[in-house]
């Protein structure tokens, strides 16, 4: 049992700062935007999204009010969500 728990743990920790660099990317395209430097490609976003980043990106979003009126951001930042919480419902519910 007590491997369970460390495997969740490491599982629920590394996500957590998986969404953490995430949020903190949008705020640095956000930044990026408004100095006219270099930018973060898009796909780049919207994978790291679907690599389980769907939170942190999606917060991230709204938080800077970065891409919010791109429609492929409006539409593919929740799908990304959703499919992240498919992801955990699977891991979980199989332990």
């Amino acid at each position: 049992m007590e491997y369970i728990d460390r495997y969740i743990l490491y599982i629920v920790l590394g996500t957590f700062f998986w969404n953490l660099l995430t949020f903190l990317l949008m705020g640095l395209d956000k930044h990026k935007s408004l100095k006219n430097y270099h930018r973060v490609k898009e796909s780049t976003l919207i994978l790291i999204s679907f690599l389980m980043g769907g939170l942190g990106t999606w917060v991230g979003s709204l938080f800077f009010k970065h891409k919010t009126k791109k429609m492929k951001f409006k539409v593919l930042l929740p799908i990304a969500l959703l499919c992240n919480v498919g992801v955990f419902l699977l891991i979980f519910l199989t332990l």
